[in-house]
């Protein structure tokens, strides 16, 4: 059974750097990591950390409110599927509704726009290009 709880910002970067930026020479250490309002989430499959997500107070000026990006979701391979990504998001979202967050927002890379979607966001603008990542769309969710 998989679990989510908060986690440091140093247990995100295994896995960022095996999902995110393999073979791929970008930092998987992000600006804002370490920010006082910055939050961690980890999905667990017994003990082992299996994926990972990052939440990150900044405004993008296209939204209003209180807002937080989602930053650096992965999940390991033979994880993808199971479930983990969803559950870290439900459990983003009762902690950012404590915050009084009115939009979480990212850049989501096309590969997950359906994933995206599947848990209420919405796309935003066109699609855009991460130099050595790809095309993404800016994407949200009203959280009030």
């Amino acid at each position: 059974m998989i679990h989510i709880k908060e986690i440091s910002t140093q247990e995100t970067f295994p896995i960022r750097l095996e999902v995110l930026r393999k073979n791929i020479p970008l930092p998987y250490e992000f600006n804002g990591d370490f920010d006082e309002n910055t939050f961690h989430l980890g999905a667990f499959e017994d003990d082992n950390l299996i994926a990972v997500s990052s939440f990150m107070k900044t405004n993008n000026s296209n939204f209003e409110g209180n807002q937080y990006q989602l930053r650096g979701m992965a999940t390991l391979k033979e994880y993808q599927g199971s479930g983990a990504g969803k559950l870290m998001l439900q459990k983003a979202f009762i902690i950012l509704k404590k915050k009084n967050t009115a939009v979480l927002w990212c850049n989501a890379r096309i590969a997950a726009v359906d994933f995206y979607k599947k848990q209420g966001f919405q796309t935003f603008g066109e699609k855009f290009e991460i130099s050595l990542v790809g095309k993404h769309y800016v994407m949200f969710k009203e959280l009030k």
